[in-house]
C-alpha cells in the first residue's frame, strides 16, 4: 500500500503542481537585473544606453517565446524544460565568465547581449513548459494557478538574493557576480530535477476532487503569504542589522524549509483522492477511456473559402487557431496595451539600480529596492490571480477591466521616480512591483479565455513578446537616451574611471518617466476598450464548457499525455 501511495503520488496533478511551483521560484533571475548590472557596467564600461540595451535583451530572451511555444506544441513538457535548463547554464556562465574576466578578451556589446538573451530565454522554456502545462490541468482555476505561479516567480528575486547572501557571504556595496553563477546554475538543476514531473494529464476528475481544488490552492496560497512576509522581514532587519556569514546562512536554511510545506499540502490532497479511487463503487464505476477510431473526411472546398474560413474566428472561449488569435482585434488591443503599460513598470524595475545611484542611495538600500519589488510582484501576483477570480465569479468584472485600474495604479510610481522626491523611491519601489505582478497573470488569464487552450502554449508567448517591445521603446530609446544626454550635459562622461557613464540628480530620470506615465495612462484607456469589446462574453460561464464532465478540456497533440481514469493512472 505505501508503494502504491508513493507512486499515485508522484503521478498525480498535486505533486506536478508542487514541481512547476519550485521551477517557478527560481526562475525569475531575470529580475535581480538591477542588482548585478552596475558591475557589467563598471566591467565593461558601458554606457547607460549600452547598459540598457543589455537589459533590453534580457528581456528578449526572457519574454520571447513563441518558439518554446511552438516546441512544446508537438514536444513533451519535459524536452522543453531541458532545453531551458541547457539554455540557462549556457547563457549566464558566459555572462559570468566575461564580466569576471576569464575570457581571453573583451567581450563586444553584441555578444554579452547574446549571452544574456540566451540565458534569459530559459525562463520562457520554464513557463511553457512548468506554468502552460499546469494551466491546462487546472484550467477551471487558471487565474488562480496563473496567479500562484506567477507569484513564486516574483519571490525568486529575494529568494535569490538570500541564496546568494548564504553563499557568498554579505554583499553591502561589494562584488556581486557571483549571483550571476548562481542564476546560471541554480535554476538549471531545479528544472532536471522534476524533469519526470511536469506533463499534461488528461482526465476527467472526481466531482469530490474538483471541489476540493480552491480549498488546496488556498492552502499554497497561506504558505507563500508566509514565505512571502519572512523574506519582507528578513530584508527589513538585514537592511537595519549588519548579518554575519552564519546569519545569512541561518536565513537562506529557514527560506528551503518554507519551501518544502507545500509538499504537506499535496501529500493531503493526493492521501484524499488515493481514499477516494480505491473505494471498491469508484473503481466498480470507473469509465473506460474511449477511443475515436473512424473519422468523416471533409468535403473538398475550394481555396479561397478555406482561407477566409480559416481566418474567421470562432466564438470568444472556443479554441482559437494561432492566426486566427494573431489577426484577431482583441489580441491587438491586449498587446497594444502591454506593450506600453507592463513594458513602462518593466524599465522602471530593470534601472532600479541605476535610479537609486543618481539620487543618491547607497548599495544596500538599492538592494532593498530590488527586493521590495520582488516582495511587491509577488503579493501583486497572488491578488491578482484569486482577487480576479472572485471578481469574475461573484460580479461577472471583467479581468480587462482590472487590468486598466492596475495600469492606473502604476502612474503614481512612476511620477514619484521622476520628480525624485526624497525617500520616495520605497514608495515607488512598491507601487511598480505590486503593478507590475498585478497585471501579468491577468493578461495570460485573458488569453487563455478569449483564445482557448488549444494553443496556449504559443499563444501565452505571444502575450509575452510584448514586454520587450516596450522595454526597447521605453527602456533604450527613451530612458537610456535621455539618462545619457543628461549625464553629458552635466559633464560626467569621463567623470569617474571604471564606473563608466554616470548621472547624478534628479533631472536622470525625469522626462523619460513622464514619458513613461503618460503611455501608461494610454495603454489603460485601450485596455478599457477591450473591457467594453469583451463585456458580453464576461457576463456569461466562460468555464462551462469545463464543468460538463469534470475533464480539463485540452485536446493537446497527445505528446507526453498521460490518461487517467478517476485520478489514477
Amino acid at each position: 500500500m505505501a508503494s502504491s501511495f508513493a507512486a499515485h503520488v508522484l503521478r498525480g496533478r498535486w505533486f506536478m503542481a508542487y514541481g512547476s511551483f519550485l521551477i517557478m521560484s527560481s526562475a525569475g533571475a531575470t529580475y535581480i537585473f538591477a542588482i548585478y548590472s552596475k558591475d557589467i557596467k563598471a566591467t565593461l564600461g558601458y554606457t547607460q544606453e549600452q547598459l540598457n540595451t543589455v537589459g533590453f535583451f534580457k528581456d528578449v530572451g526572457a519574454n520571447v517565446g513563441i518558439h518554446a511555444g511552438l516546441i512544446a506544441e508537438v514536444t513533451p513538457p519535459w524536452l522543453v524544460l531541458a532545453v531551458g535548463a541547457a539554455m540557462n547554464l549556457g547563457g549566464y556562465l558566459m555572462l559570468y565568465l566575461s564580466v569576471t574576466g576569464r575570457v581571453r578578451a573583451r567581450p563586444p556589446l553584441w555578444l554579452v547581449c547574446l549571452y544574456i538573451a540566451v540565458g534569459a530565454n530559459s525562463q520562457a522554456f520554464a513557463n511553457t513548459g512548468a506554468l502552460v502545462t499546469c494551466v491546462k490541468n487546472f484550467p477551471e482555476s487558471r487565474g488562480v494557478m496563473l496567479g500562484l505561479l506567477k507569484g513564486f516567480v516574483g519571490l525568486s528575486g529575494a529568494i535569490f538574493t538570500q541564496l546568494y547572501l548564504a553563499f557568498y557571504g554579505p554583499g553591502g556595496g561589494g562584488d556581486t557576480k557571483p549571483l550571476i553563477l548562481l542564476v546560471g546554475w541554480l535554476p538549471a538543476a531545479v528544472s532536471v530535477a522534476f524533469l519526470g514531473t511536469i506533463r499534461i494529464i488528461s482526465a476527467p476528475r472526481p466531482p469530490a476532487a474538483a471541489r476540493r481544488e480552491y480549498r488546496a490552492f488556498c492552502s499554497f496560497l497561506y504558505v507563500s503569504l508566509a514565505l512571502a512576509a519572512y523574506l519582507l522581514v528578513a530584508i527589513v532587519l538585514q537592511k537595519r542589522f549588519r548579518f554575519t556569514r552564519a546569519e545569512y546562512v541561518v536565513s537562506a536554511a529557514v527560506v528551503f524549509a518554507m519551501l518544502l510545506l507545500p509538499l504537506g499540502i499535496v501529500l493531503r490532497e493526493e492521501a484524499a483522492l488515493f481514499k477516494i479511487n480505491n473505494m471498491p463503487e469508484a473503481q466498480a464505476d470507473a469509465p473506460a477511456l474511449s477511443v475515436v477510431t473512424a473519422a468523416t473526411k471533409p468535403a473538398a472546398v475550394p481555396a479561397s473559402a478555406g482561407l477566409l474560413s480559416a481566418l474567421r474566428p470562432p466564438p470568444r472561449g472556443e479554441d482559437y487557431t494561432i492566426l486566427q488569435a494573431l489577426v484577431s482585434v482583441d489580441m491587438l488591443l491586449l498587446f497594444t496595451a502591454t506593450v506600453f503599460g507592463v513594458g513602462g513598470t518593466l524599465t522602471a524595475i530593470d534601472n532600479m539600480g541605476q535610479i537609486g545611484e543618481s539620487l543618491g542611495y547607497p548599495q544596500r538600500s538599492i538592494s532593498t529596492f530590488v527586493s521590495l519589488i520582488s516582495i511587491w510582484n509577488y503579493l501583486g501576483r497572488v491578488a491578482a490571480g484569486f482577487g480576479s477570480e472572485a471578481l469574475l465569479a461573484r460580479y461577472r468584472i471583467p479581468r480587462p477591466l482590472l487590468v486598466a485600474a492596475v495600469l492606473l495604479l502604476t502612474v503614481p510610481g512612476h511620477l514619484l521616480i521622476a520628480f525624485g522626491v526624497p525617500g520616495s523611491l520605497y514608495a515607488a519601489s512598491v507601487l511598480v512591483g505590486f503593478c507590475f505582478g498585478a497585471a501579468y497573470p491577468m493578461i495570460l488569464a485573458i488569453i487563455s479565455e478569449l483564445f482557448g487552450l488549444r494553443y496556449y502554449s504559443t499563444l501565452y508567448n505571444v502575450g509575452n513578446v510584448a514586454s520587450p517591445v516596450g522595454s526597447y521603446i521605453l527602456n533604450v530609446r527613451v530612458a537610456g537616451r535621455m539618462y545619457d544626454r543628461e549625464a553629458a550635459r552635466q559633464g560626467a562622461v569621463a567623470a569617474v574611471a571604471g564606473k563608466g557613464v554616470t548621472c547624478v540628480g534628479a533631472r536622470c530620470y525625469r522626462e523619460s518617466f513622464l514619458v513613461v506615465a503618460a503611455v501608461t495612462v494610454a495603454a489603460a484607456l485601450v485596455t478599457l476598450a477591450l473591457a467594453w469589446r469583451t463585456r458580453v462574453f464576461y457576463a456569461g460561464d466562460i468555464y462551462a464548457r469545463f464543468k460538463k464532465d469534470g475533464s480539463t478540456g485540452v485536446s493537446g497533440n497527445g505528446v507526453g499525455e498521460e490518461a487517467v481514469v478517476d485520478g489514477r493512472l
